[in-house]
């Protein structure tokens, strides 16, 4: 029986929702949610978003973790605080932020390493693991081997990340360790750099390139996080809706008008908006803008005996609900856009 739940990372959309919901279950005793803020309240008091979580100001890479896992007698810690952008919402750049994941990742499991009581454990990665590559298969399992091991940004954090939880798990074998690799996460709530590059008024793409996406709607994320936090599921498992969508079909759904442009064009124009805050694109998200990347999710059906309620295309569709009109740019943008185009 699940009886307290520690969620790491409860600033987060997800981590709050997670939380939340776990602490509507009646067969849950406590739920703990720690970060190093409270998620922000409409009410404007601190963690009053999370009903009856109870949450605790902590850092990961502190020495407080241990206190309060050993203290409450955790059971369940389901580790959601990740950071997959420079930003993140954290100073300090990429530094902090490899520190934040990776090591961050390390002392937490360190911490339910010592732990008498902890039993299961559930790890919030990323389909960015496997990379984007002309030369990958055309779907992943999860024993698919990446073709190219990305070394920078949050995919090489998540693989790092991974190792760590797979040396935790040979230690204790007697703690049920669940991996769960989320493709894109999509929804009204979610702010990352896909859904703040399908928000701009003008959709530059990769001349040549029409990439496969595959999208989780942000309710299905939290509803499968929330059953293998209940209850013992072990393994790595891949997390998308059904389906796929090409880039050019998330296009047209939106509406708004799409400049093709050379790689090195592309690479440039996602640097100006790096820059102007608009979009954060990582290299292994301008990878992926190219290459595209599937996923097959056979194994997390077989073992939970659930599907995501949303496909890839209902999910994109329900973030679209979400969004006003495409706006205009100046038209002085537009025109320079073009002109990186024809070169003219």
């Amino acid at each position: 029986m699940t009886r307290t739940v520690l969620v790491t990372g409860v600033s987060g959309h997800i981590g709050a929702r997670v939380a939340t919901s776990l602490a509507a279950d009646p067969e849950i005793d406590r739920v703990i949610g720690v970060d190093t803020a409270p998620p922000p309240s409409p009410a404007g008091e601190d963690g009053a978003v999370l009903g009856r979580t109870e949450f605790v100001r902590v850092a990961l890479r502190g020495p407080d973790l241990v206190k309060v896992i050993r203290d409450a007698d955790v059971d369940t810690v389901v580790h959601l605080s990740l950071v997959s952008g420079p930003g993140g919402g954290r100073a300090g750049g990429r530094p902090a932020m490899k520190e934040h994941n990776v090591v961050g990742t390390m002392q937490l499991l360190a911490a339910c390493q010592r732990s008498a009581t902890v039993r299961r454990v559930v790890v919030r990665s990323t389909t960015a693991v496997y990379g984007s590559s002309p030369h990958a298969p055309a779907v992943f399992t999860e024993d698919t081997m990446p073709v190219e091991v990305s070394r920078h940004g949050y995919a090489r954090d998540a693989t790092e990340m991974e190792s760590y939880v797979r040396g935790f798990a040979r230690r204790r074998p007697d703690v049920t360790t669940t991996t769960l690799r989320f493709a894109s996460l999509m929804g009204p709530g979610v702010d990352s750099p896909l859904t703040r590059y399908f928000s701009q008024p003008v959709l530059p793409t990769v001349l040549g390139f029409d990439p496969r996406l595959q999208f989780v709607h942000e309710d299905d994320a939290v509803e499968v996080l929330c059953r293998t936090a209940r209850a013992d599921h072990a393994g790595v498992f891949n997390v998308a809706g059904d389906g796929i969508l090409l880039l050019s079909q998330c296009a047209r759904r939106t509406g708004r008008p799409v400049v093709p442009m050379p790689s090195p064009a592309f690479r440039l124009v996602s640097g100006i908006a790096r820059g102007a805050r608009l979009v954060d694109f990582s290299p292994e998200q301008l990878s992926l803008m190219s290459h595209g990347r599937a996923v097959d999710t056979t194994r997390l059906a077989a073992e939970l005996g659930w599907r995501p309620k949303y496909s890839t295309a209902a999910a994109f569709d329900d973030f679209l609900r979400s969004l006003g009109g495409p706006g205009e740019l100046p038209r002085a943008v537009v025109d320079w856009l073009g002109h990186l185009v024809t070169g003219r």
